[in-house]
């Protein structure tokens, strides 16, 4: 009996051991950039484009080198068409709001030199992860990018000409439209040639997104061939022989021409920093020393297949491969890792700019990163613990070195809570909670757009917020939502007293309920209120923003989209009724039950209330899994997907938004999504046989979905980690560590998931 028992010891160690070996499984690197368009998303669509930026970097790139066209207006630099102003080095992707960037411009000509009118038509563009290439038909000159993470690397196959020429253009910024608020205004440039193979300078703005103080991109220059001739201009003024134009506040630039045979190749590197031109130069040298541009392009197509191969895919079409890994490329445009960058503070912890905005990305592109890169999660969660250390808030978006602005709550808080309830370690979670309690607690005073909480006086005494303060509505259940955040985070580090505060403060939202008031038979609303109590539908007359289409079918004094001033900000009562992801539970309570619940949820897919293309809207095909509805998520997700993303130019439905529309597109396609803030995955309808993510702690996540095609988009059974899941959601921690979740899929409903609806705040009540 002894001997047995030894043996079965035996065994069990060894199949222990073994499983541990076959869980740390080596990590995968395939070939994906191959179905990357940076293309996708740079096309009009009717909300307006997706606004990408389809040219040179790396994941989380400083530098992004890319065209600039001859707009007034534009916030990524490109629109299909136009003719090429020339390649800037710092862009932004997906912003639908105020331009920002473009600096640093490079372009490449043949003639005499015109710092006034220097433009070219493109052609043959080409674009994927880490290159672009165009042919610049006025010049005859074929133009290449690369980028490392701080520098541009540039190759011009130039004609035969006595004046060929390569200029840099320090005054050039986008967005010249003054007739638009949020222009970006130049303060100053300058530039100096320190000989004929060097230049450096820096170009200072002011403005765009987040009307913040001025921020200053230097340069550093260096050319492979000398330079024949070279000179400068300023103020469209060509200075022939000038080494230096100084700062007066106006637009500088140089050139450098050269005497070129047919096909010579003339290449250029620009180092870029936030610091100085000598920070710039050290960029250059630390990760561009040399001169082979095809092995700088292969390092990025080394470095974008790495991180592209956190999420292998398995099974249908090409096309669905090529949206989905494009649409995880998007994601990791933004926000910009600027460590070692930061101008405004010495700190050795990590530094992230370019949040634009949190409110768009803490829905699912923060938890998709939590997923996929948890320690790039980490560093950027501890970049704004390291932003609250030194500006006094964490931000909620973030430009040029500067917060602002602020679109509703603080949603901030909910990235930590996110990270928190996952078990992201590295994180000082008592100095966040401090910025969390100070984003709750005190009033950011006058410029309530650029961080924090306005309207806390209302809120934290009314326990609503009046119209006195914009954005009131949204903000309102927002706050609710961000305080559910809270509550949790001083739940696991345990100030239960807070917990209980804030906990109770999460159920705000209600106090804006108006529950008499109805549109297409739904009943019960958010809704304005004065500070006595009194219901405002005055405030929600038609303002000539909705959408014609929208105007025939719903009630104006419901729907109603606006910008910064309004009720709702960019969405309507409608949407924002709906959003309560902490408590689904209550919320079908407000709303009837279950079954008006899902009449309610019905109606505002049906009749086209429901807008993909903005983010408020993220969550709700999901809440059906609340009511036992598993089936109708399934449905609408299948349609969102199919019906508004592709892979042309006009593939995403709407501004990316730094990454978040393509984030959504990736959770859709795995056939899960989260509720963020919550340690909750949503199941719905994958469109791949077999999903693997690749963690980086070495462990994988499997989804598996048998017999899925077109029709069969319906779950019919489920098992999680071996054994059978009857439920439409699972936890992060069943598969933090690895773990499989294989689904079987049919044409038809089935009863699956139908029953124990995902947790929500109040069921403990």
């Amino acid at each position: 009996m002894r001997v047995i028992t030894q043996i079965l010891s035996i065994v069990l160690f060894i199949s222990l051991f073994t499983g541990i070996i076959a869980s740390a499984q080596p990590f995968q690197v395939k070939n994906l950039i191959q179905y990357v368009d940076p293309f996708i998303g740079t096309g009009d669509t009717p909300r307006g484009g997706g606004c990408t930026f389809p040219g040179a970097m790396l994941p989380f790139g400083l530098v992004k080198l890319g065209p600039d066209m001859d707009l007034k207006y534009s916030t990524s630099g490109y629109m299909e068409g136009k003719d090429i102003i020339g390649f800037s080095h710092v862009h932004a992707s997906g912003t639908g709001g105020g331009a920002s960037y473009g600096n640093v411009l490079m372009m490449a000509t043949t003639g005499a030199i015109d710092p006034n009118n220097y433009s070219s038509p493109g052609q043959d563009e080409f674009a994927k992860p880490g290159l672009f290439s165009v042919f610049l038909k006025k010049y005859n000159i074929q133009a290449e990018l690369t980028a490392t993470h701080r520098t541009g690397f540039h190759q011009y196959t130039m004609p035969a000409s006595d004046k060929a020429n390569i200029i840099i253009d320090a005054g050039h910024f986008l967005g010249h439209d003054d007739t638009w608020g949020e222009a970006q205004v130049l303060v100053g440039s300058e530039i100096e040639i320190i000989s004929n193979t060097e230049i450096r300078g820096y170009n200072r703005i002011r403005g765009g997104w987040n009307y913040g103080l001025a921020y200053t991109v230097y340069f550093y220059a260096r050319f492979e061939t000398p330079a024949a001739s070279f000179g400068t201009w300023k103020n469209g003024k060509v200075h022939p022989v000038n080494q230096a134009e100084f700062d007066s506040g106006v637009g500088t630039g140089a050139y450098f021409t050269y005497k070129t045979v047919d096909k010579q190749k003339i290449r250029a590197k620009v180092g870029i920093s936030f610091i100085s031109s000598l920070k710039a130069k050290q960029n250059l040298e630390t990760e561009n020393p040399g001169w082979d541009f095809d092995a700088v392009k292969t390092a990025a197509d080394q470095t974008w297949n790495k991180v592209l191969s956190n999420a292998l895919v398995e099974g249908k079409s090409e096309d669905d491969k090529k949206i989905f890994y494009s649409a995880l490329y998007h994601f990791m445009l933004m926000p910009t890792d600027r460590s070692d960058e930061n101008p405004k503070w010495l700190s050795k912890e990590p530094y992230y700019d370019d949040f634009y905005t949190i409110w768009d990305t803490y829905r699912c592109s923060n938890p998709l990163l939590t997923l996929l890169m948890s320690k790039r999660e980490v560093d950027i969660v501890r970049s704004l613990v390291d932003t609250y250390q030194y500006e006094g808030y964490m931000p909620d978006g973030r430009m040029g070195n500067e917060n602002g602005r602020t679109q509703g709550g603080s949603n901030c808080d909910n990235v930590v809570a996110d990270a928190y309830v996952k078990g992201l370690t590295g994180i000082d979670y008592e100095k966040v909670y401090q910025a969390m309690i100070k984003d709750a607690e005190v009033p950011p005073g006058d410029d309530e757009r650029k961080h924090g909480r306005g309207g806390l006086a209302d809120y934290n005494t009314l326990g609503y917020i009046t119209p006195k303060y914009e954005r009131a509505g949204n903000r309102q259940v927002e706050y609710a939502h961000n305080d559910w955040s809270i509550a949790q985070v001083a739940n696991g580090l345990g100030k239960m007293d807070d917990y209980k505060k804030y906990k109770s403060r999460a159920s705000n939202w209600q106090n804006l309920w108006k529950k008499d008031a109805e549109s297409l038979g739904a009943k019960g609303f958010i809704w304005p209120r004065d500070k006595d109590g009194n219901w405002q539908t005055q405030l929600f007359e038609c303002s000539g923003t909705e959408k014609g289409a929208v105007k025939q079918i719903v009630n104006y004094h419901v729907f109603h989209v606006g910008g910064f001033p309004s009720f709702f900000y960019e969405s309507n009562s409608w949407s924002y009724s709906l959003y309560v992801p902490q408590d689904v539970k209550k919320l079908m309570e407000f709303c009837g039950g279950k079954n008006a619940f899902v009449s309610r949820l019905d109606t505002f897919f049906v009749k086209g209330i429901y807008d993909v293309g903005n983010e408020p809207g993220f969550l709700t095909p999901y809440l059906y899994i609340w009511a036992g509805q598993p089936a109708k998520t399934a449905f609408w997700v299948n349609n969102i997907r199919n019906k508004y993303y592709n892979s042309g130019r006009s593939g995403i439905p709407g501004n990316d938004d730094a990454g978040a529309m393509s984030s959504l597109y990736a959770f859709m396609a795995m056939g899960i999504y989260p509720n963020s803030g919550m340690d909750v995955y949503l199941i719905a309808s994958p469109i791949f046989d077999r999903t693997t993510i690749q963690m980086d702690n070495g462990k994988n996540f499997t989804i598996t979905a048998k017999n899925v095609s077109k029709e069969n988009i319906y779950v019919q059974s489920a098992t999680l980690n071996g054994k059978p899941l009857n439920q439409a959601w699972f936890r992060h921690t069943d598969i933090s560590n690895g773990g499989t979740l294989d689904l079987v899929m049919g044409n038809k409903p089935s009863l699956w998931g139908t029953s124990n609806p995902p947790p929500s705040m109040s069921d403990t009540e």
